[in-house]
């Protein structure tokens, strides 16, 4: 658990001291970080790169930490990088992707906890835990990898690596990816540690790419899988588990559209359950969230909300973003979108 001691300029320090200052109506929050947070499309997997977008995607949490406040994300490009860094050494196996998983989990973790203690107060405690997560061995994800990860190809070279490694590969918008099996998780092994610090206040960073993949054998043991669980998913089950007031699933995007890519395309401002279920979203990275949107709220009767990470404030009070409430009668749309005009 990190305790930072930092010199701030002191114009900087109090205005971050007010913006967390424990809130009166204080709330757990469970906040999904997407990629971009990351990783921004088309750019190169450095490490200048991802601590840079790490700063930005901070700065836009602390208004946040108001709150109790855990966090998650995803590490699809980093996972797929480890994976070709380790089939490049020819002495050894590559590494499986539970592995590869927890060292992307701390990579991510280590960025994300380092950048938080250089702007919040000294003594808001964080840590970045390790994260075991159930899944079934006879998931039908293992016979159908939907999730992408690495970096992007053009068509012609993905399908060659494909060719000449195994793998299955699909689109990614315009380019192509690896595709690796995306079991439901069933189970978070730590949980009772998240509850822990969570009681004491401490920022928790967890569950990083939806954790590391695992189940059970036969024989009862425990061990890693080839998979990379969905973040939006094991987030869902994270905010489940901790009875959180607010789910948010902070991407690129700022809110779930209906006929997105098309002039028709509106963007739902509040929603039920019942109603997005109504409604059919592109397979790729809307679906599984208002799915696990969905799963939340009407486990839990709490309101979940997506939306693009730089307007995160406005999404936790419902002014921006896509709310979704056992509350809401009659889909409500944001006044930006056409068919509203």
């Amino acid at each position: 658990m990190t305790e930072f001691r930092r010199s701030s300029l002191p114009a900087e320090e109090t205005t971050v001291r007010r913006a967390t200052a424990a809130s009166p109506d204080r709330r757990l929050l469970v906040v999904a970080l997407g990629g971009n947070a990351l990783l921004r499309r088309g750019q190169e997997l450095t490490e200048k790169n991802q601590r840079e977008n790490v700063r930005l995607a901070v700065r836009a949490l602390v208004p946040l930490a108001r709150h109790d406040l855990v966090i998650t994300h995803g590490n699809g490009p980093q996972v797929g990088l480890l994976a070709l860094e380790s089939a490049c050494y020819s002495a050894a196996e590559p590494y499986a992707l539970d592995v590869l998983g927890s060292e992307s989990e701390g990579m991510i973790g280590y960025l994300i906890e380092q950048e938080l203690g250089n702007v919040l107060p000294e003594e808001r405690h964080i840590a970045t835990l390790l994260t075991q997560v159930e899944v079934d061995r006879h998931d039908p994800a293992f016979a159908r990898p939907t999730k992408p990860i690495g970096p992007q190809y053009g068509r012609e070279e993905a399908e060659g690596l494909a060719a000449e490694r195994g793998w299955a590969v699909g689109p990614d918008g315009d380019l192509w990816r690896r595709l690796v099996a995306s079991p439901l998780p069933k189970r978070i092994f730590e949980i009772e540690v998240i509850q822990l610090l969570v009681r004491h206040h401490v920022v928790v960073i967890c569950a990083g790419g939806g954790g590391i993949p695992t189940a059970f054998r036969p024989d009862g043991m425990l061990t890693g899988v080839e998979a990379v669980v969905d973040k939006d998913f094991a987030g869902s089950l994270l905010a489940r588990e901790l009875r959180a007031e607010r789910y948010l699933m902070l991407t690129d995007v700022d809110a779930v559209y209906v006929d997105w890519g098309t002039p028709r395309a509106r963007a739902i401002k509040r929603a039920s359950p019942e109603q997005l279920g109504r409604i059919r979203f592109a397979a790729g990275s809307m679906r599984p969230k208002v799915r696990a949107a969905c799963e939340f709220v009407r486990a839990t009767g709490s309101e979940a909300a997506i939306g693009s990470l730089t307007d995160a404030s406005a999404i936790l009070h419902g002014e921006k973003g896509t709310t979704v409430s056992l509350e809401v009668r009659e889909i409500e749309w944001h006044e930006h979108s056409p068919a509203v005009r």
